[in-house]
């Protein structure tokens, strides 16, 4: 029962986002996130796409933490 509840709830959350997207009134992210990984927890596809977007985070903060440092040959 609780499996089913949380499927409903990250699919809800995910429409919603979805709906936020389209409408300007709320930002869709803001639901979309949290939905996908609650649905993490039953599908390696979807798993598979939050590290993605995980390890190109990290990426895009490395490379501007990189950029706000002074050069020490100058």
């Amino acid at each position: 029962m609780k499996k089913i509840f949380r499927i409903r709830a990250g699919i809800g959350l995910i429409l919603v986002g979805i709906v936020g997207l389209i409408l300007p009134i709320m930002p869709g992210w803001v639901f979309i996130i949290p939905g996908l990984v609650i649905l993490a927890d039953y599908s390696p596809r979807i798993r598979r796409v939050l590290e993605w977007a995980r390890q190109k985070v990290e990426g895009v903060r490395s490379s501007a933490t990189m950029k706000d440092r002074p050069d020490p040959g100058k």
